[in-house]
């Protein structure tokens, strides 16, 4: 059973050590207040977070933007990503996402992501 453990975390690092991180973005993020439509209709924000109509979402302390694996909690499967947007509302903790390599936008729950930092992932 260990033996199976290891040899998943090795070809978890295996990919890990594949990806090419490039420059975190300049600008097109959203740190330090809530996501508006017009970040979300830029493409600089991934979600908003309403409660009849007003801007509900409250900033998380984490560095925006950095790099992070989106984690699949179904699979397992690592997606890198960057992080451009992180809020909270009562217990949700979200994050919003651009996947490396498409720059496709995602949201999750901040659990389904592990946070790398604003330095380049080794």
């Amino acid at each position: 059973m260990l033996l199976l453990a290891t040899l998943s975390m090795a070809s978890t690092f295996a990919n890990a050590e594949a990806i090419t991180w490039p420059d975190l973005p300049k600008t097109c993020f959203v740190s330090g207040r809530s996501a508006t439509s017009q970040d979300v209709d830029t493409g600089c924000a991934a979600f908003l977070i309403n409660v009849k109509g007003q801007a509900a979402g409250t900033p998380i302390k984490v560095d925006i933007p950095q790099y992070a694996l989106h984690v699949d909690e179904a699979t397992g499967k690592e997606t890198p990503v960057i992080i451009i947007q992180a809020e909270e509302n009562g217990d949700i903790k979200a994050v919003g996402y651009k996947e490396l390599g498409t720059d496709q936008l995602g949201a999750a729950l901040l659990r389904e992501v592990r946070l790398l930092g604003t330095q380049k992932p080794i």
